[in-house]
């Protein structure tokens, strides 16, 4: 499993999930401007992601 960072059609960076067997487990819903804000935000996610509760609506 792994975090890619890209850039987008719209030229601004965002992150996803992929797993071992390349399918996309998630995508980052924003566009960051900077590659920086995108590797901070996406260090937000691995930082707190596993203490994160699991809502059901």
């Amino acid at each position: 499993m792994r975090f890619e960072v890209f850039r987008g059609r719209d030229f601004l960076y965002y992150f996803r999930f992929v797993a071992a067997n390349g399918q996309i487990i998630c995508t980052s819903g924003d566009g960051y401007t900077t590659r920086y804000n995108c590797i901070n935000a996406l260090d937000l996610v691995k930082k707190y992601a596993a203490h994160a509760i699991v809502f059901e609506k």
